[in-house]
C-alpha cells in the first residue's frame, strides 16, 4: 500500500488554520480520499494538559504569583506531545494510505518557543534539536496574514485570552511566519493569503495539494 501525504497548515493565532484544515479534509473527502484531520497540540494525554495551560487553567508557582510554565518547559512539552502524536496517530493513519492534515506542527513550535525564549540563534536550534525526530511533512502550507487582521479575527471569535495573546508577539510571529522557510530549507513550504475570504484560501490551498498529487491544479 502506498503510504499517505502528510500535510501540516500553519500560522498565526486567527490566520484560519483550523477552518482551512476542515475545509481541505471536506474537500478532499469528497473527492473519494481517506483523510484524517488531526491538530496541535493533540488530543492526546500530553496535548490536553498543554490546552490547559494555554487557557491558564493550570499555572506554576511564581515568585509574583501563579504563572504559565517557562519557555523551556513548553518546548519539551510541546516535543513530547508531537513525538506521542506522530506514534500514536500520524504514522498508523500514513501507513493506512490515508491522507494526514495536521493543524500546526513542529514550526509552530519552533516559532513560538524560539521567540518566547528571546530568539537567539542557541535558543531555535535547540527547539530544532527537540523535534528532529518529528517526521517531516510532505507539504506545509502556511496562511499569511497581518497581525491586525489575525486580532480582529480573534476578538470576533470571542474566545477567552491564551497565553500567547500578546499583541507584540503576535507582531514577531506573524514576521518569523513569513520568513519560516528560512529556518526549513529542506521542507517544502507555500505560503497562501490568508487575507482572502474563506472560500478562496480554500481553492488556493486545494490547488497545492492537487500539484502535491501530481494533478493538474485547475482540474
Amino acid at each position: 500500500m502506498i503510504e499517505g501525504l502528510f500535510i501540516a497548515l500553519e500560522g498565526v493565532d486567527g490566520a484560519g488554520t483550523t477552518t482551512q484544515t476542515k475545509r481541505l479534509a471536506e474537500g478532499l473527502r469528497a473527492r473519494g480520499l481517506p483523510v484524517h484531520a488531526t491538530r496541535e497540540p493533540s488530543d492526546g494525554p500530553i496535548g490536553m494538559l498543554l490546552r490547559q495551560i494555554l487557557t491558564n487553567r493550570v499555572v506554576v508557582p511564581g515568585i509574583r504569583g501563579p504563572r504559565p510554565p517557562s519557555w523551556t518547559t513548553m518546548a519539551l512539552l510541546f516535543a513530547a506531545d508531537r513525538l506521542d502524536h506522530v506514534e500514536a496517530e500520524i504514522q498508523p493513519n500514513l501507513l493506512d494510505g490515508v491522507t494526514v492534515l495536521s493543524d500546526r506542527y513542529d514550526h509552530s513550535s519552533v516559532a513560538y518557543q524560539s521567540i518566547t525564549g528571546g530568539g537567539e540563534a542557541e535558543t531555535l536550534a535547540w527547539v530544532k534539536q527537540l523535534n528532529v525526530h518529528a517526521r517531516r511533512p510532505d507539504l506545509t502550507l502556511v496562511l499569511d496574514i497581518s497581525p491586525e487582521e489575525a486580532r480582529r479575527r480573534r476578538v470576533e471569535r470571542g474566545r477567552g485570552r491564551e497565553i500567547y495573546d500578546d499583541q507584540e508577539l503576535q507582531e514577531q510571529l506573524a514576521a518569523f511566519y513569513g520568513d519560516i522557510e528560512k529556518h526549513f530549507p529542506d521542507d517544502r513550504i507555500v505560503h497562501v493569503d490568508g487575507e482572502q475570504s474563506v472560500e478562496a484560501v480554500a481553492k488556493d490551498v486545494m490547488r497545492e495539494v492537487r500539484i502535491l498529487r501530481g494533478e493538474d491544479p485547475d482540474g
